[in-house]
């Protein structure tokens, strides 16, 4: 797929023929997926998004013209929705706590691969790390489980592997864990996938101290569900005079507000906190944070393009209750955010997805509930998201929902895309299910 940002409202700042061959390597990611189920879908598209609209409509003429006979399968049961990444940029700027998200947000993962080689004195085998749920049976079982239950259940295995080494010791931290893998040389050969995951948990660990990241999940909890202005203001305005906390995730937390806020924009209160971010990080190396980000970010995703207002009810934050203290040092989830797509792959099982928000293309109308949903949203999707239409699929068993994205974000990804303002940077396409 091509990693276009969200803000590219028909991509105005691209020659018409850099448009042509964008549209047509969306169009031929996403054809490549239905020729794979043999299915020629019906397509509908978020109606506020004009790139979403002409991406349904070059779709439809090469599926529906160009290539009828390419696309001529009996099966009527298959949707493609088109969204925009406008629709929720809440999403992508938060962090997150469950274990494939949190790698990636944390380190990166590019293709299944991740890149350990700045961590430190790693054996060789170590340095790059694959992350796939096909080979890996314990990742496969924990991609979707929050931080502090991960380190639990890592504890457990490691607890039994402990037998087979006719090991004593008491572990109870990460770092004890990690202690434990380099002593054992047999051990780490023996079980160097057990291995692969102790290093991550511990760097990530690691990561979450330093940049005090339990203290931003705190502020973007009073952002996401605090209905108060004032409590949200007050939260923000500490975080930013917390001298622990790095700029980056600052102004994490000042887009988040403007955003949760953006009926009143631009607001005494942000202008406020905009100054003293401005302030702060003007004195720090490598210059001044660009905050015309946020205002630049509001402008693009206002609130006329949210098909529903994101934060209309209260249930888009869950708290989880789970305060595991089974492996001292790591911290459990205690804000779970659902991303907006739940609300758009309950719409479509209820057979409640509003036409006039997300119109059919052309005269192709589905009669029923589809039994196939590909979800595709221009400007790139999250393992958040993906891990909502996973854990949506495992509790249906009549409808299948894959998503589709123009590429896999991150927040470090999702800022360089609203720096860059968008347009074409990558040609390759993530479909995931």
């Amino acid at each position: 797929m091509v990693p276009v940002g969200f803000i590219c409202r028909g991509v105005p700042a691209l020659e018409h023929s850099n448009l042509q061959h964008y549209y047509d390597l969306v169009v031929e990611g996403i054809s490549t997926v239905f020729l794979a189920l043999k299915r020629r879908p019906f397509i509908r598209y978020q109606q506020t998004s004009d790139i979403a609209k002409l991406i349904a409509q070059h779709t439809a003429k090469f599926m529906y013209e160009q290539e009828r006979g390419l696309f001529d399968f009996e099966r009527t049961d298959t949707l493609l929705l088109i969204l925009d990444r406008r629709g929720d940029p809440f999403t992508p700027l938060l962090n997150q706590w469950t274990y494939q998200a949190m790698v990636h947000e944390l380190i990166g993962i590019e293709d299944n691969k991740v890149d350990l080689r700045n961590i430190g004195k790693l054996p060789k085998d170590q340095q790059e790390v694959v992350l796939s749920s096909e080979q890996d049976a314990f990742f496969k079982a924990y991609m979707y489980e929050n931080f502090g239950d991960l380190g639990i259940n890592l504890k457990e295995m490691v607890d039994e592997l402990q037998q087979t080494a006719n090991s004593n010791l008491s572990i109870q931290t990460i770092e004890e864990l990690a202690r434990f893998v380099d002593n054992y040389p047999e051990f780490r050969k023996m079980h160097c996938n057990v291995s692969k995951h102790v290093t991550l948990v511990t760097e990530m660990s690691k990561i979450v101290e330093d940049r005090k990241l339990m203290l931003v999940s705190q502020t973007e909890q009073e952002l996401a569900c605090n209905e108060g202005q004032a409590a949200a203001f007050e939260a923000l305005t500490n975080l930013i005079n917390n001298d622990n906390v790095c700029d980056i995730d600052q102004l994490r937390s000042l887009m988040l507000y403007a955003l949760r806020y953006e009926k009143e924009y631009p607001s005494r209160e942000l202008i406020q906190l905009s100054h003293k971010l401005y302030s702060n990080t003007k004195k720090h190396k490598g210059g001044v944070m660009q905050l015309g980000h946020v205002h630049f970010l509001v402008r693009q995703a206002c609130v006329h393009d949210h098909t529903w207002d994101l934060f209309r009810s209260r249930d888009l934050t869950n708290i989880a209750h789970n305060m595991g203290s089974g492996l001292k040092g790591v911290e459990n989830v205690y804000t779970q955010h659902q991303p907006f797509i739940n609300k758009i792959m309950e719409s479509i099982s209820k057979g409640q997805l509003n036409d006039s928000d997300y119109p059919f293309e052309g005269n192709h109308f589905q009669q029923g509930r589809p039994q196939d949903v590909v979800i595709f949203i221009v400007g790139g999707t999250t393992y958040a998201e993906s891990r909502a239409v996973a854990l949506f699929n495992s509790s249906n068993s009549w409808i299948r929902f894959i998503l589709g994205g123009t590429t896999i974000l991150n927040s470090e990804r999702f800022l360089k895309d609203v720096e860059e303002g968008g347009g074409l940077m990558r040609a390759s396409i993530h479909c995931g299910y």
